[in-house]
């Protein structure tokens, strides 16, 4: 992979974090319930920093950073999914769109982590790390989103 590609996946990721950070900012400002909130705000925080990380990488190799969202196909449907469904306050239906918007965040970290297998760009090692960290930070979330929702379903 060389230089040029390398900043397009790091954009890519800048893009999704972008896109949650878009995303938990309108679910937080149409849900009432006060832990949902809470929860959207730590993720929020959670791509704030990935996004900032990329941002670096993406300049020190001399690139310029995605400013934009990716929001289309899956991730565009899960965003909508949730504004829907805070509309309705159907808790579990709210925790199901995020857990969806979350998979395909996940899945993006995953292919981009994929294509820099042969990461040609002198910073391979430490940039790799770091994608991985952040895929981990997102997955984390998304299992805790997971989580809540199999509670829901489960009427605890």
């Amino acid at each position: 992979m060389d230089k040029d590609e390398t900043i397009e996946g790091l954009n890519s990721l800048i893009e999704i974090n972008n896109d949650r950070i878009e995303g938990y900012e309108k679910a937080s400002k149409e849900t009432e319930q006060n832990d949902l909130r809470s929860l959207f705000a730590s993720f929020i925080r959670t791509s704030q920093k990935c996004r900032f990380e990329l941002i670096d990488e993406v300049s020190f190799l001399g690139g310029t950073p995605a400013t934009g969202t990716k929001i289309s196909g899956k991730f565009f449907r899960a965003w909508m999914d949730v504004k829907a469904a805070i509309t309705g306050r159907d808790r579990k239906l709210i925790l199901d769109s995020c857990e969806f918007g979350e998979d395909a965040a996940v899945e993006t970290y995953d292919k981009v982590i994929d294509d820099f297998g042969d990461i040609s760009v002198g910073t391979s090692s430490p940039l790799k790390a770091l994608l991985m960290k952040q895929r981990n930070l997102i997955k984390a979330d998304h299992d805790r989103v997971k989580s809540l929702r199999d509670m829901e379903r489960q009427g605890v």
